[in-house]
C-alpha cells in the first residue's frame, strides 16, 4: 500500500501543498481548501458549507439530503475556491468523505469528487469522516496526544492513538448522542435551525430543574436509547406543560420542556465525561480533545473541563466552524495522507456507510 512507505510526514514539505476537501456525510455539504507550507505551517484558506434544514418535528431523509447536496455543491465549491483565491488547477489532490455516513448523501459528494478528478486530472483521496474530525481538531487546538471524545449525530466514541492507529476505547451501544438529542428535539417540536442540539442547549439554559433519568454506562461503553425513551415519557405525563412557560412558585410538580432539555444534557454528558476520564486514567493522558458536531456544546465543554481540571489536565475544543461537519477537515486529513504517498484509485473511489469503515480501520501513516 503506497501510504505505508514512510512513518511520518515531512515537517517542512519541499513546496506548498494544496488540497480541496469535500464533505457530505449528513445534512451539510461543505468544501474547504487547506495549504501546507514549506515552513511547516497549515493554513485554512477557505471553509464553506450549506446545511439542509427541515421543518420543526422532522428529521432529514437520505434521498432529500442527497438532492440538497447536488443542488448546492457547485455553489459551495465555487465560493470555496473564490474565498481561497486559488484555482482548482492549483490543487495537488481532491479529498472526499469516503465514510461513514448516510449512503445517498455520501454518494452524491463522491460522484462530484470523481467528476472533478477526471475533469482536472487530479488524484483522489478518500477520507474517513471520523479521522477528519480528529486531525482538524488536533491542528486547530494544538493538542499533542489527547484522549479524543468524538460526539456527533451518527457517532459516539472515546479514542486514543497508538502505533499508527486510532484505537476505540468505548462507544455507544445503540444510537449516537447527537441522534438522541435530535430525536428528542423533534418530540418537543424544537426548530432545526441552526441545529436541534443547539436549540436544546439554549432551552436548557432557561430556569430548569433536574428530573430523574436512567444513567447507562457499561464499562467503557454508553447507551442512549433508554434515556431517550424515559425523557420522551415525561412529555405524556399529566405534569408536563408543553407551552414551556416558567412555572409559578406553587407549581412544584410542573415539568417543562426546559426541565427535560436540561436533564437530558446533564445526564448524557455526565456519562460521556465518565468514560472519557476512565480512558485518560488508562493511558495516563492529561489532555482531552472534543470533536464532532456535539463537541461545540458549551455545557459539555464545561463539564469536561471540570473533570480535566481535577486531574490537572486540559480540554481542547473548537467552535462550530470546525466541530460541525465541514470540508476543511476532509482536506486536512486527506492531504496528510496524500503527502505520505497515498491516493485512492479511481476504481475504488466508492463510499461506505458506518458499519464498514470504522475509525480504528484507518492506517494513520502520518503519525509516528
Amino acid at each position: 500500500m503506497p501510504g505505508r512507505v514512510r512513518v511520518e510526514p515531512l515537517k517542512n514539505p519541499d513546496r506548498p501543498y494544496l488540497a480541496l476537501g469535500l464533505e457530505g456525510s449528513a445534512n451539510k455539504v461543505g468544501a474547504g481548501v487547506i495549504k501546507h507550507s514549506e515552513d511547516g505551517r497549515t493554513t485554512v484558506l477557505s471553509n464553506v458549507r450549506h446545511t439542509y434544514i427541515t421543518p420543526p418535528g422532522e428529521g432529514f431523509q437520505p434521498r432529500d439530503t442527497a438532492l440538497h447536496h447536488r443542488e448546492w455543491a457547485l455553489k459551495v465549491i465555487d465560493d470555496c475556491l473564490t474565498q481561497a483565491a486559488v484555482d482548482i488547477h492549483d490543487m495537488d489532490c481532491i479529498c472526499y468523505t469516503k465514510g461513514p455516513g448516510m449512503g445517498a448523501p455520501l454518494q452524491s459528494v463522491a460522484l462530484i469528487a470523481r467528476t472533478l478528478s477526471l475533469l482536472f486530472n487530479k488524484p483522489l483521496v478518500g477520507v474517513n469522516h471520523c479521522v477528519g474530525h480528529i486531525e482538524m481538531g488536533r491542528e486547530i487546538t494544538g493538542a499533542h496526544n489527547p484522549v479524543v471524545l468524538y460526539v456527533s449525530g451518527g457517532n459516539t466514541q472515546v479514542i486514543a492513538y497508538s502505533q499508527q492507529c486510532y484505537r476505540i476505547f468505548g462507544e455507544t451501544l445503540d444510537i449516537a448522542v447527537g441522534n438522541c438529542l435530535d430525536r428528542f428535539a423533534r418530540v418537543i417540536n424544537l426548530s432545526n435551525d441552526p441545529a436541534p442540539g443547539y436549540n436544546i442547549e439554549q432551552e436548557a439554559k432557561r430556569h430548569a430543574r433536574l428530573v430523574s433519568l436512567p444513567y447507562a454506562t457499561k464499562g467503557m461503553d454508553v447507551s442512549f436509547s433508554g434515556i431517550l425513551t424515559a425523557t420522551e415519557a415525561y412529555t405524556t405525563d399529566k405534569r408536563f406543560r408543553a407551552d414551556g412557560q416558567p412555572r409559578d412558585v406553587d407549581d412544584v410538580d410542573i415539568i417543562t420542556p426546559a426541565d427535560l432539555c436540561f436533564s437530558l444534557q446533564e445526564t448524557i454528558y455526565a456519562m460521556l465525561v465518565e468514560i472519557t476520564e476512565r480512558a485518560m486514567a488508562h493511558i495516563g493522558s492529561k489532555e482531552v480533545l472534543i470533536v464532532g458536531g456535539v463537541g461545540s456544546n458549551l455545557r459539555l465543554q464545561e463539564m469536561m473541563g471540570i473533570m480535566a481540571q481535577e486531574r490537572a489536565g486540559k480540554v481542547f475544543a473548537t467552535d462550530e466552524r470546525f466541530c460541525i461537519d465541514n470540508g476543511i477537515m476532509i482536506a486536512q486529513a486527506g492531504l496528510l495522507s496524500f503527502r505520505m504517498g497515498f491516493n485512492t484509485p479511481f476504481a475504488k473511489s466508492t463510499c461506505t456507510q458506518r458499519q464498514a469503515f470504522r475509525t480504528d480501520q484507518v492506517h494513520v501513516s502520518w503519525r509516528a
